[in-house]
């Protein structure tokens, strides 16, 4: 059994789950985090720490959001663990608020030498969208 982050985490990518994992089961992408569920736990010191609610116990997902247990199952084959927290992404809280964010999703490995390489000539980030 394992924790899933669904949804609400996508282009908020709030990190203070990371800091209590104590098996560093999280990895990251550039606008959302997954589970590895190879290496959950299920102690659920995680679940409380997110700010938007995201992390559930697999059990516990709801209908439209099942198929992020195997979504975090993939990702996390390919993503960078992370092991310390950071700041959300910078426009986190208006995104908190949009439901319906799948299409936002980014299957891309994160992390801060992927954040910096997403700087693009204009020198804005690719993050930089509006709701």
């Amino acid at each position: 059994m394992t924790h899933v982050v669904t949804e609400a985490c996508i282009r908020c990518k709030y990190t203070d789950c990371v800091d209590v994992c104590p098996v560093d089961a999280f990895r990251e992408g550039r606008n959302f985090l997954v589970i590895d569920p190879g290496e959950c736990i299920d102690c659920t010191l995680c679940v409380p720490e997110c700010p938007v609610d995201a992390i559930v116990h697999e059990d516990d997902l709801p209908d439209g959001q099942r198929d992020y247990l195997d979504l975090n199952a993939r990702l996390a084959q390919s993503w960078p663990p992370i092991v310390e927290s950071h700041a959300p992404l910078p426009d986190a809280e208006r995104w908190a608020q949009v439901a319906d964010k799948r299409v936002e999703l980014d299957s891309q490995p994160g992390g801060r030498a992927a954040e910096r390489d997403e700087v693009n000539a204009k020198g804005l980030a690719a993050n930089d969208k509006e709701p």
